[in-house]
């Protein structure tokens, strides 16, 4: 193992250097907004404030999903939070999530609004409030939370982990990528053994579980996350490649995948979705922020 320069903690941690790295400027010790600014309104029941990332991608794709299978209830507007520029630090957005971190869900559809935050709580309030991609046999729901829970206590071991230090660390420190990578492919070792013996996560139904598992899981075996294929070994999952190639055809995570998305082809991007139409009423100038990355 290369040998690193030796680090010894202070007695008192204090943050006055910038952390480096590609979201140094999203990451700060204290919580609460850092400006005034209120978030958006559209017309539908449903406000989403998010950016296209694994964790916006499963409220949109659930979305998009519940809409394909007729749930009018299910539009919503998805206003784009540019995280790079702090948009989640402001008043309106804390006020929906204190925790300043997209995915935030506000449910105009009541009396009084609620608000709902974490991706996994909006894909369970979504999947509970319309009866769809959820089981309702005590077995099969309790079997498709787990693997949704064990997506939400895994995915900081592979984004915050192996994906801060193996891509976008300042500095590359091998006992941190050795230690990280061990735990991703051991989780996929974990879907791989499941997905062997069950066509989808949470039985022989498609579920809010897959929904929450396959943007991380599915991106990486198939490449764009962490352009880490070669180095996982990712071509041994045979069982988690077939569950991705499946999801990947479905109509309405195609268009999920798209929505508040600021990377990759232009024509993979929706910035804000706020009708069905824009899927294919898409301009330049909906596109326009893309130039600013």
């Amino acid at each position: 193992m290369t040998a690193t320069p030796e680090y010894s903690p202070p007695k008192v941690w204090t943050w006055d250097k910038a952390s480096g790295g590609k979201f140094a400027s999203i990451n700060r010790p204290v919580a609460g907004p850092t400006h005034d600014k209120e978030l958006p309104v559209g017309r539908h029941p449903l406000q989403l404030y998010s950016l296209g990332t694994p964790n916006g991608q499963k409220v949109t794709i659930l979305l998009e999903e519940l809409l394909a299978l007729g749930y009018v209830g299910a539009e919503y507007d998805a206003w784009l939070i540019t995280i790079y520029n702090g948009d989640q630090f402001g008043s309106g957005f804390v006020q929906v999530n204190p925790n300043s971190k997209i995915p935030a869900l506000l449910d105009r559809s009541l009396p009084e609004p609620v608000r709902v935050f974490e991706s996994g709580a909006i894909l369970l309030y979504l999947a509970e409030k319309f009866g769809a991609f959820l089981p309702r046999e005590h077995a099969a729901r309790t079997e498709t939370l787990n693997w949704l829970f064990w997506q939400m206590g895994s995915a900081p071991y592979l984004g915050g982990g192996f994906g801060h230090f193996y891509a976008y660390a300042p500095v590359k420190i091998e006992y941190a990528i050795d230690r990280f990578a061990m735990e991703a492919k051991r989780q996929l070792d974990v879907l791989d053994r499941r997905l062997a013996e069950s066509e989808y996560l949470g039985g022989s139904e498609y579920s809010i579980a897959d929904i929450a598992v396959f943007p991380w899981y599915g991106a990486l075996v198939k490449g764009p996350m962490y352009d880490a294929v070669e180095f996982l070994s990712v071509h041994e999952y045979r069982n988690v490649q077939r569950w991705t190639d499946a999801i990947l055809a479905r109509p309405a995570v195609q268009r999920g995948r798209k929505v508040n998305r600021l990377m990759g082809p232009l024509a993979d991007q929706l910035h804000e979705r706020h009708d069905a139409s824009d899927f294919e009423l898409r301009t330049q100038d909906k596109l326009a922020p893309a130039a600013s990355l």
